[in-house]
């Protein structure tokens, strides 16, 4: 049975993975060892089923790290720093809040602190354990309704109160996309940039650079077409994937929010009245069941580590183009490190 330590007790540690553990752990009891979890965070000291410590080395007194799973849910920019931490305490699992890293030298060095360290590391983006990816999935791989052609994915919201109250993000490219690419890479593999565009948030008189829209296009190796768009100006809430194959075209709809754990799958096929389901599709508990249970190497997989590695690739290149005069000391940044 495995501990859990939550690092970073935001809107991810407190509001997304406390609750989802709660159902992981109702669900996958052998997993789980008994008892409260532990949580870190000097802004949130009482959360409810988390004893709160004030720092990693009482949390390291409590538990073994060498029995415990971190969910590093602290702001993009702390990853590297604070995995070093962990590591120097002994603590080798670790399910990271996407994105992975924000740039590729933040990413070659956490590659490189993976290997030196043996570090277990898996990204949070439930979106890869979600059910309608896993159909999706299985069509995709099965050629029934030949090759896919394009890929479309809408992730739309409002985020206006948040991204004025908190900075942990610093573009809409950090906050719906990542999601979107690791499922894209997935779906249709390796992919380079097209193009991209990113706009402001604008509320009230005041202008929140980046923060508005973002678009991005991909080609992928097998030749798919891909465009991620997500606007978070928006006054309604979508999260839409569409997949165009030779014969058929799939539109799957994402569960929206916390109120309603549900996905839909439509299939429009050439010859045929369109095909609707609606299904069960809780993703976040979900993962990390998945990943607890590959943790105590009860259940057999990888994870999907090197989507994610890829996505992060991708996402970098995104900002590049959208920060003219950047990429190339980024990029040379990385590769000579």
């Amino acid at each position: 049975m495995l501990h859990t330590l939550i690092v970073g007790l935001g809107r991810s540690g407190r509001g997304l993975h406390v609750p989802s553990l709660a159902k992981a752990r109702a669900a996958a009891p052998f997993l789980f060892a008994p008892g409260p979890l532990l949580g870190l965070d000097p802004a949130h000291d009482r959360v409810d089923g988390v004893r709160t410590v004030g720092s990693l080395e009482e949390a390291a007194r409590l538990r073994p790290p060498a029995q415990t799973v971190v969910h590093l849910c602290t702001p993009p920019r702390m990853r590297l720093e604070m995995l070093r931490d962990l590591a120097d305490l002994g603590y080798r699992r670790v399910i990271v809040e996407k994105p992975l890293a924000l740039d590729l030298v933040e990413l070659a060095g956490i590659a490189r602190l993976r290997r030196a360290r043996d570090l277990e590391l898996n990204v949070a983006t439930p979106w890869s354990a979600s059910s309608l990816t896993r159909r999706l999935t299985v069509v995709r791989r099965s050629g029934v309704f030949g090759a896919l052609r394009a890929l479309t994915v809408v992730q739309n919201k409002p985020r206006f109160t948040r991204s004025l109250e908190s900075t942990s993000h610093p573009t809409a490219l950090d906050i719906e996309v990542p999601h979107a690419l690791a499922v894209a890479v997935s779906l249709a593999g390796d992919a380079d940039v097209v193009s991209a565009d990113l706009s402001d948030m604008c509320v009230e008189g005041v202008r929140m650079p980046g923060l508005g829209a973002a678009r991005v296009d991909l080609l992928h190796q097998s030749g798919t077409m891909t465009r991620i768009e997500s606007d978070l100006t928006c006054p309604t809430r979508e999260r839409r994937i569409v997949l165009e194959f030779d014969t058929a075209v799939l539109t799957g709809h994402y569960p929206c929010s916390e109120a309603d754990h549900t996905a839909q799958l439509a299939v429009a096929v050439e010859g045929r009245a369109p095909a609707r389901s609606v299904f069960a599709d809780d993703a976040l508990p979900a993962f990390l069941r998945s990943c607890y249970g590959r943790y105590a190497r009860s259940w057999p997989g990888g994870g999907d580590l090197t989507a994610q590695i890829e996505a992060v690739r991708l996402l970098a290149e995104v900002r590049n183009l959208c920060a003219p005069g950047t990429g190339a000391r980024e990029v040379d940044s990385a590769v000579g490190a």
